[in-house]
């Protein structure tokens, strides 16, 4: 916790700091595994239209898992590492600030109290107040968004991403290798949903958000994809192999 929730704990309840807190391990984490899912499912099965061996879909599972969660998993490392930067960079030019022009810094965070419903003299006493207490980390979160304190690990983000895209992924891929032929794709498309549905509820509960809307954006995704690679792949399956 950092020491601006801990200077408002006494306003916000316990559910309130925990969201904030939880935004990037949910995106990293549940997100994560229900790109696997649906990523790998939408492959598999097109794969399996087209190709239903168990040799292609086994090359198909493994290559698409790896893939998939090098990507994630690269690609998350590099957001994070351009948004850390970019907020540590706009840390550095507010504190230049901070030294080059006191008076104007004080004027723009009375400013910004204003906006907030304060009079101007309880606004300008409550930036005074601000700014001598911690004038460079009210200034970030008031003027810029940024906790000084609260930069998000790239590499914590990068592994989450690409273990959790592996977990997602060997579900479809494990239900269409292990299920018979004939029942093979009907078993992945309801693993999937049934995933698809726990992750779409998770996500949910983290967030303190709509239960139903959630599982409803899960399962019509995630049943569009299939659908839709699905019908590509037997497509492809007749005319080309």
């Amino acid at each position: 916790m950092t020491k601006f929730e801990r200077r408002g704990e006494h306003l916000a309840g316990p559910n309130e700091i925990a969201i904030s807190s939880r935004m990037n391990g949910l995106r990293a984490g549940v997100l994560g595994a229900n790109d696997g899912i649906v990523s790998m499912a939408a492959l598999l099965v097109g794969v399996a239209a087209a190709a239903p061996t168990e040799g292609a879909l086994l090359v198909a599972g493994i290559a698409g898992i790896s893939a998939g969660a090098l990507s994630m998993g690269i690609g998350e490392y590099v957001s994070v590492s351009s948004q850390r930067d970019a907020e540590r960079a706009q840390i550095e030019r507010e504190k230049s600030w901070q030294d080059s022009r006191p008076e104007w810094e004080l004027k723009q965070l009375v400013e910004l109290n204003m906006k907030t419903g304060m009079s101007e003299e309880v606004a300008r006493a409550a930036a005074s107040e601000q700014m001598e207490h911690d004038a460079l980390g009210i200034h970030a979160l008031m003027h810029l968004g940024i906790d000084p304190e609260q930069f998000t690990n790239p590499w914590t983000a990068g592994t989450a991403s690409l273990l959790a895209f592996t977990v997602g992924g060997i579900i479809p891929t494990a239900t269409i290798l292990l299920v018979p032929n004939t029942w093979a794709i009907a078993a992945t498309f309801a693993a999937v949903l049934v995933a698809l549905a726990i992750t779409g509820l998770t996500s949910a509960r983290v967030a303190h958000s709509s239960k139903r809307k959630a599982l409803m954006r899960n399962l019509a995704g995630g049943s569009l994809a299939m659908l839709v690679t699905y019908g590509i792949g037997a497509l492809l399956g007749t005319q080309v192999l």
